[in-house]
């Protein structure tokens, strides 16, 4: 299953899904949540000019962007170089070289160029940087499950690092994590056969999307619940992904071509 990417690294307080957040952190949010990334990331601009964490942040949007639309590669790879040249701390240097894998997976899992290496020598790094029990930990082991299941086709070691990654982002509170956490635990119990299991980690993947308003994290959602479900109600499910996907303009670019697919194999006659 494509893995989505998470935009965990804030520089001012909270993630902006919650009203006593930092006002710039709600704005920054709700324009991402709505496929809004490059208007959000000029929000941060003027501070991320001097300030790692801002500057984190932007890239970690422009990475989301190119993961969503398969487009502003060069962009997100200058946002990237700047935050590298300011991060300091071994929690910033971490998290500029987990951004760096994350792009570098996205372009190979989207076919741009083949950059597996680049992904895993940077998550590597980013896992010697950023302590064990680190808020940054559960991103991270999110992310190299993702490259263990989508790139080394390893679903046992995606699942152990998808569970190690759950555990981190239940034990911090970060619910959009879990949400992503989820859908992957889901998508590998739905290969396994696993139906039940599958059905209930994708609707809580969606339930949680839907409760923050992450609305462009919402059709896929709709999608994988689909997967999992009888008919009529995966067909309701793809349909209502469609009319979210028709609203974003498109967006993500690569759910149009699975819901076009489900819809056709849906129609088959048994």
């Amino acid at each position: 299953m494509l893995g989505e990417g998470n935009v965990a690294f804030t520089a001012m307080s909270g993630s902006g899904t919650t009203e006593g957040d930092d006002p710039l952190q709600i704005a920054v949010w709700r324009l991402r949540s709505r496929a809004c990334w490059s208007d959000a990331a000029a929000l941060l601009e003027r501070r991320a000019r001097a300030d790692a964490g801002a500057a984190l942040q932007r890239v970690a949007l422009f990475v989301e962007r190119c993961l969503y639309t398969e487009q502003g590669w060069a962009e997100a790879e200058d946002a990237l170089r700047t935050a590298e040249a300011l991060a300091r701390s071994d929690d910033e240097r971490g998290a500029a070289a987990c951004e760096r894998g994350q792009l570098a997976y996205a372009a190979t899992l989207l076919g741009v160029r083949d950059r597996a290496d680049e992904a895993r020598s940077a998550l590597g790094r980013a896992a010697a940087l950023i302590a064990p029990g680190a808020p940054a930990r559960a991103l991270l082991d999110y992310r190299r499950g993702l490259i263990a299941e989508n790139l080394a086709d390893s679903p046992q070691a995606a699942r152990a690092a998808y569970r190690r990654a759950h555990a981190g982002a239940t034990a911090a509170g970060d619910a959009l994590l879990l949400s992503f956490t989820w859908r992957q635990l889901a998508g590998l119990a739905l290969q396994d056969g696993e139906l039940a299991e599958a059905r209930h980690g994708f609707a809580e993947s969606l339930r949680i999307r839907e409760e923050l308003g992450y609305l462009v994290g919402t059709a896929p959602a709709l999608a994988s619940l689909a997967t999992a479900e009888t008919e009529p109600e995966a067909t309701r499910l793809r349909q209502e992904a469609g009319r979210l996907l028709r609203l974003l303009g498109g967006v993500p670019t690569w759910l149009a071509q699975q819901l076009a697919t489900a819809q056709v194999a849906a129609a088959k006659p048994v």
